[in-house]
């Protein structure tokens, strides 16, 4: 079983309806409408609400910022990348993340994700953040509507998704290409490295095209759940011109370009 927490995950988990509910605590000491609709929910669903002191949930949760409930659930399942390869009717967009290791990055990533319409989202089992309640707190619920595999190895998992005609986009400070010159209208992976290290070399040999942020002051490259989410969002932007036919072609080739579509596969 997992612990959530918060007002946002716990409420997005009773919505979702993916999640098995063992209970649900809230503190005695909260009453206001925010509350009482998770508690609504919860009697709509038949899931056991205990009140307990808010002492007893700082216990529970490890932390005193539950906002006055914290769930008991089933741990997510995830699916293998096999799962989310098939093809959608539109074109797809995965984020895959490359060693994210902070659970606050991680859920700031799943929230973007999730709010820029990602088909999918692919982590890493080991070296990795996992999907934890602090997370699942800073992705504000956003990880129970996304579709999210877990993968050993990376590379092979790119590669998969190369196969089925998938552009894998790394974004590195590195890059030769900015952002926003790129075409995200057609089927792409957005990979993101780890936050010290970016992307593995073995990784960044495997995209078949790297971009980058160009960046105006003295730092050079933004955190990666703020740069994700600048990319992912001009994607949605992207998409959402095409379409209503009023996209701009980027001025560099992209998975938007059939035509150019030798780098698939590799």
């Amino acid at each position: 079983m997992q612990i959530l927490y918060g007002i946002h995950p716990v409420e997005e988990a009773l919505k979702a309806g993916r999640r098995r509910f063992e209970h649900v605590l809230v503190a005695r000491e909260r009453r206001d409408e925010r509350l009482e609709t998770i508690v609504n929910l919860c009697r709509a669903l038949k899931i056991r609400v205990r009140t307990e002191p808010r002492e007893s949930l700082n216990d529970i949760a490890r932390t005193p910022a539950h906002q006055g409930v914290v769930a008991i659930v089933r741990a997510q399942e995830f699916l293998a990348i096999e799962d989310i390869v098939a093809p959608t009717g539109a074109p797809r967009l995965v984020l895959a993340l490359d060693g994210v290791e902070d659970p606050q990055n991680l859920g700031a990533l799943l929230r973007s994700a999730d709010g820029a319409g990602a088909d999918a989202v692919v982590m890493t089992e080991r070296r990795a953040a996992p999907l934890s309640a602090v997370a699942a707190k800073a992705a504000a619920g956003a990880q129970e509507h996304l579709r999210i595999a877990r993968v050993v190895n990376l590379v092979r998992a790119l590669e998969e998704l190369k196969r089925n005609n998938l552009w894998v986009i790394g974004l590195d400070e590195r890059g030769t290409t900015d952002y926003d010159h790129f075409d995200f209208t057609g089927d792409c992976v957005l990979v993101m490295g780890s936050e010290g290290d970016g992307l593995h070399d073995l990784v960044r040999r495997t995209c078949d095209h790297l971009l980058r942020i160009p960046m105006a002051g003295g730092v050079s490259s933004l955190n990666v759940s703020a740069a994700a989410s600048v990319v992912l969002f001009e994607a949605a932007r992207q998409r959402r011109a095409a379409h209503t036919g009023s996209h701009t072609p980027a001025k560099t080739s992209g998975p938007g370009k059939p035509k150019k579509q030798k780098g698939l596969g590799s």
